[in-house]
């Protein structure tokens, strides 16, 4: 198997180079963007920055970089239309659109499963259809932060509408088997919706084997600008009622895209799947587009998992550090390349400060998932958050093991 080639495609990374070694740790919160996502919303502004839906060419080319763009996610996705493919501000907004339409399609079915392992924006937005009707029901984690498909089993019957579940925790790192949620919820004639926002850059995604019904992805942590894409299963969507103005037809994709999205990100995002794309084919993966991605992000969850065993064992060799999700270096397939962790002698935000003033970017806090983060232990104060991506490497984390030493004895 060819090695993985992190150093050279860090050259393709503008901000790593100007950052004159800083360390790009808090990925989680927003991935850097290759070289070529920045041509691409260049030259849109430049060759194309006009409305679309009009009679001249330039017109028309946004019109055809879009349906290039939806194309294109669809692939990353393997959605099986890209007509399912919808672009907007970003994946909360698409949680609320969709949380609200049905939220008002509850009918018999009135139950709506959550799980505190989650971002806020996939829980805040279930709970507010209780004053529609709804019924939340609390898919809860054990004591090890991790959440079981058993534990799942008696909560969905006849009256469940959907279940709602991250494929990745954006706070310890954890993967959620959503095949099995998604298996368990259909036999009971429910519905899933994915957060798949966190796990975007970390693996290859496939909406047909995962078995859900909507999935929502954030495109500025997929190496992309700051834009969300939802995708949804056709005769899912169908079935909702949502907001749009009444010459728009009620079909995806323009049932989910009211007014106008920012069609230079769009461009962006197009341009950052072709990244991918690039690293899959020089990866020998090249017999397809969706072979070419599928390649490279099986790659990237190949490389990353080094990079979460050399970030745990320098965590477990760091006195008074607590991880929290999975640290069995046996089970790295359950996590991506995100570790929170306390230490009993320094605050959270007092080591974020300190490896910052070390040009180091990590993040302290609850992370966007205060739920999760009680149920630790670790509230009100946090945890430290590192988060990495296929561009960080292995010296890197030798750094950041020695800055957190230095910070820890201050």
């Amino acid at each position: 198997m060819r090695p993985f080639p992190a150093e050279s495609l860090r050259t393709q990374f503008p901000a790593l180079e100007r950052a004159k070694g800083f360390l790009f740790f808090d990925n989680a919160a927003g991935a850097q963007v290759p070289r070529a996502v920045i041509e691409a919303i260049d030259d849109h502004f430049i060759a194309r920055g006009v409305q679309r839906g009009g009679p001249y060419r330039q017109s028309r080319e946004v019109d055809a970089m879009i349906e290039r763009a939806r194309e294109s996610v669809a692939i990353l996705l393997n959605a099986p239309r890209a007509s399912e493919i919808a672009f907007g501000m970003n994946a909360t907004s698409f949680i609320r659109a969709i949380s609200l339409a049905i939220g008002h399609d509850l009918s018999e079915r009135q139950e709506i499963v959550v799980t505190e392992l989650d971002h806020e924006a996939n829980i805040a937005t279930w709970l507010a259809l209780e004053r529609l009707g709804a019924r939340i029901r609390w898919w809860r984690v054990r004591d090890d932060g991790l959440l079981y498909v058993e534990d799942l089993e008696p909560l969905v019957g006849q009256a469940t509408r959907i279940v709602a579940c991250p494929l990745a925790a954006n706070s310890t790192g954890t993967i959620v088997d959503v095949t099995r949620v998604s298996a368990l919820a259909r036999r009971a004639g429910a519905d899933t919706f994915v957060d798949a926002v966190h796990y975007g850059p970390h693996g290859p995604i496939d909406v047909q084997a995962l078995g859900c019904d909507y999935l929502v992805c954030s495109g500025y942590k997929i190496f992309g600008p700051h834009m969300g894409f939802a995708w949804c299963r056709t005769e899912a969507i169908a079935r909702l009622q949502t907001f749009r103005e009444e010459f728009i037809p009620d079909a995806m994709p323009w049932k989910l895209e009211a007014g106008t999205f920012v069609y230079e990100n769009v461009a962006g995002m197009d341009a950052a799947i072709r990244y991918l794309e690039s690293i899959g084919t020089a990866l020998g993966g090249g017999s397809s587009r969706r072979a070419a991605v599928e390649q490279a992000l099986t790659s990237i969850r190949e490389y990353e998992q080094t990079l979460s065993a050399a970030l745990l064992e320098a965590l477990a060799a760091t006195p008074g550090a607590t991880v929290y999700g999975i640290t069995n270096r046996g089970s790295l397939d359950g996590r991506v390349p995100t570790v929170c962790f306390t230490n009993r002698t320094m605050a959270p935000a007092a080591i974020a400060d300190g490896l910052a003033a070390r040009e180091i970017g990590v993040r302290s806090g609850h992370m966007y998932s205060p739920r999760i983060m009680t149920r630790l232990g670790t509230m009100p104060d946090g945890a430290v958050r590192v988060s990495l991506v296929h561009y960080n490497t292995g010296e890197e984390i030798a750094q950041f093991w020695e800055a957190l030493g230095e910070v820890l004895a201050s």
